[in-house]
């Protein structure tokens, strides 16, 4: 099958190569494969030179053909399928699949060196100048700008307005804090920035109408020194509404908008008063105190564009409302006040859907699942969502514990979210733009890997999800509970369990009654492309503290609640992320992962579900799943040759990772990655396993290459990892790059992963 496809693919290259990319190119003309820029320019750095150069080239029309690895398939491929129909199986391949040639007749010379040389002038240099010359050979032709940007000129002093009025003095008070410095280089963009900086500060004070282009910035260079003077200005011509400051009067309320019909804001009949609202809703689909907790403006408080857009964001992130869009308009003619309408259009209440998929685990688990939600979004009137789902599924252990195993899955979840703060004695009105979420979670789920054992699982949980802004939110359920039992555990199983009793913990009755809270930080959410991000997740897990001090030891063994043993341990965790931008299109990835588990009282160790592990896909890729650790222990193949999944209490993790970009969406990637994991106590039957000092010298190491390709709604990643440090060989032997061995068969099959999967690692 391998041998068909390479010589598919190698027989597309020639047929694809035979179509000169000249083939179909017009008598008298060419085809153009691009435009060079040489820039000169004074007193500039390198970087700035790059980044100056890089704009100019972008900024030349028109583009070239596209290009995958260098070569244009696109064009290729219209050649391959020319016709000069317009109808037909070729003609329609052609334009689908296909790129017609992009010909120098089309390139406008004296269009791009006016574009280039005005873009030259709004970067400050003013007495720069371009010129072009046009290289034609074998039926191609590409252009060469030369660009000499002078003297850049600078900013020496900048004036705001100066008289009295309430505008002018609150332009003044923003201007306290330009973006033009003096000393810096004049920048167009830069003064349209700060043109729209006062805007949106003059929106928070209450100037409505107020616009960017009511502010003229008068500019006056001098020619010795290559500096300027500004001076913003008010237009003669700003309208009096945009120099007032207004004030909210009413708010007006349509929860059950169609867009279908014509607006009847003015309407009186059916209208209720509730809390400083008005409020439509004639069928009663929303109950009034839903939007006293949802809307921040309140009837005579300023105008301001921070409150204009929370509403907006608060009434979207009810995720009950498909549409939502307001206007302003003044009260009276001679009024500075503003009546606000909201128009919103429900999404409907119910939905049922079903899913049929795939899906890979952390634990080398591989199958498919069939599952059936039902979802009301407004389950008591005030956006309430409740979700539930029941699944099915089956999945193949492929490698790891007991492979080749069959596991039957099936369970149901119940999740309830109340958009507000629940909590007995307080109510909270949000701060932020987006809504808190009072979540109620309760589930089931019976596991039966045929012939081992069947786990029976309940969770639920009572927690709180909220967010301070769209890079920062918080997750805390101060009820958490886990319960597993297990039944049905086969003789074989036993067997197993006697020769390796590491295999017990997968089937202990576990009961977790705790809390857990959950920090992130995420820079990357906001969608800006920064020289430096960051990522950070912090958590925070406790089980059996407020169990432990009210239920007393029963006997020698364990403290008990309903009868149950339940688990006693803390544990925190921290992810943190630093991306940094090398270029335009290299980044260089860095992770960083601690984890520490302290069992005490009941637990010796951490619950199975609760341990980390490392190795794996978007670990240590050099390693398979749950293969490393803990500390220098080495799992020893159970009678049937099935290796047990590792797991420890305490975790180090370091990656480091660069993504250069290849061609398009093809990206490449070279990382090196290492870690373990460790026990908090001493396991006899795990020597080398405890924590300890020395635990530097005890990290698995892997290193590898990798491609990616990110079509921004997923990335596909295929890597290649290999082992350069092992931790559980000698402490003088444990560095295994001079054993490396690409060429020989056997070194391979033993120590080089492949990793396919979806998304970044991190």
């Amino acid at each position: 099958m391998i041998n068909q496809w390479r010589k598919l693919i190698f027989t597309g290259c020639i047929i694809l190569s035979a179509c000169s990319a000249t083939k179909h190119i017009p008598a008298n003309d060419a085809l153009y494969t691009g435009a060079t820029v040489k820039l000169t320019a004074e007193n500039v750095s390198t970087q700035q030179r790059k980044v100056l150069q890089a704009d100019l080239e972008g900024l030349t029309r028109p583009r070239p053909n596209s290009r995958f690895l260098g070569i244009p398939f696109k064009l290729l491929l219209w050649n391959l399928f020319y016709t000069k129909k317009e109808k037909g199986l070729r003609a329609n391949l052609q334009r689908k699949l296909g790129q017609p040639p992009v010909l120098a007749s089309s390139v406008d010379l004296d269009a791009n060196i006016k574009l280039l040389q005005n873009y030259l002038e709004n970067k400050g240099f003013f007495r720069s100048g371009v010129t072009a010359d046009s290289t034609w050979k074998k039926k191609k032709a590409s252009v060469t700008y030369t660009a000499n940007a002078g003297p850049q000129y600078k900013i020496n002093s900048v004036t705001f307005p100066a008289d009295s009025s309430t505008l002018s003095t609150a332009i003044a008070q923003i201007g306290q804090k330009t973006l033009l410095k003096k000393g810096e280089p004049y920048d167009l963009d830069l003064i349209r920035g700060e043109r729209t900086r006062i805007d949106a500060l003059l929106k928070e004070r209450g100037f409505y109408y107020f616009n960017p282009e009511d502010i003229l910035v008068q500019v006056d260079s001098t020619e010795g020194d290559h500096q300027v003077n500004m001076r913003l200005v008010l237009k003669p011509e700003t309208p009096p509404e945009a120099k007032e400051v207004y004030f909210i009067n009413n708010v007006y309320i349509y929860p059950n908008y169609s867009l279908n019909r014509a607006r009847f804001d003015t309407a009186q009949a059916n209208r209720e008063f509730y809390k400083g609202y008005y409020i439509t809703d004639p069928v009663h689909k929303f109950k009034p105190k839903l939007f006293v907790n949802t809307m921040a403006f309140t009837t005579g408080q300023v105008y301001n564009r921070t409150d204009h857009n929370k509403s907006l964001q608060r009434l979207m992130d009810l995720n009950v409302f498909k549409f939502t869009k307001n206007r302003f308009q003044r009260a009276a003619v001679d009024s500075p006040k503003l009546d606000v309408y909201y128009y919103l259009t429900p999404m409907p209440e119910k939905a049922l859907r079903a899913e049929i998929g795939t899906e890979t685990r952390s634990n080398n688990l591989n199958g498919s699942e069939v599952s059936i939600g039902f979802k009301h979004r407004n389950t008591f009137r005030a956006a309430e969502q409740m979700d539930i789902r029941a699944y099915v599924g089956t999945d193949v252990q492929f490698s790891g514990t007991f492979q080749n195993t069959t596991t039957f899955r099936m369970g149901g979840e119940i999740n309830f979210s109340i958009p507000r703060f629940v909590v007995p004695f307080f109510r909270f009105k949000p701060k932020s733009s987006f809504i808190p979420r009072t979540n109620i979670q309760l589930g089931y789920e019976a596991l039966d890997r045929k012939g081992l054992y069947t786990l029976n699982s309940f969770h639920g949980g009572l927690g709180y999800i909220w967010r301070e802004s769209p890079e920062l939110s918080h997750e805390f359920y101060p009820i958490a509970i886990t319960y597993t039992k297990p039944q049905n555990i086969s003789d074989k199983y036993s067997r197993e369990i006697i020769n390796n009793p590491t295999l017990r913990h997968i089937t202990d009755t576990q009961f977790i009654l705790g809390s857990t809270y959950q920090y992130t930080l995420n820079q990357q959410a906001l969608g800006l492309q920064k020289r430096n991000t960051f990522y950070l997740n912090g958590l925070a897990d406790a089980s059996g503290n407020l169990a432990g001090l009210l239920t007393s030891r029963t006997g020698v063994n364990s403290k008990r609640m309903f009868g149950l043993p339940f688990a006693q341990y803390l544990k925190v965790e921290l992810d943190g992320r630093w991306y940094r931008r090398l270029g335009l299109n290299t980044t260089w990835a860095n992770r960083l992962v601690i984890g520490y588990g302290k069992p005490y009282g009941n637990s010796q160790e951490l619950p199975y579900i609760k341990q980390f592990f490392t190795g794996g896909n978007n670990s240590i890729r050099a390693f398979r799943s749950r293969s490393v650790g803990p500390g220098t222990y080495q799992a020893v193949p159970t009678s049937q040759g099935f290796i047990p999944d590792q797991t420890g209490d305490i975790k180090l993790e370091m990656n480091t990772e660069l993504r250069p970009r290849i061609s398009g969406p093809l990206y490449g990637a070279l990382f090196i990655d290492a870690g373990n994991i460790w026990l908090a106590n001493d396991n006899p039957l795990k020597p080398g396993a405890t924590f300890n000092s020395d635990f530097l010298s005890e990290l698995a190491m892997g290193a590898g290459a990798g491609i990616r390709l990110d079509i921004t709604l997923f990335v596909i990643r295929f890597d290649v990892a290999f082992p350069i440090r092992k931790p559980w060989l000698d402490k003088g032997n444990r560095w295994v790059i001079n054993q490396i061995q690409f060429g020989q068969p056997e070194w391979r099959s033993q120590n080089v992963v492949y990793n396919l999967a979806i998304g970044y690692p991190f």
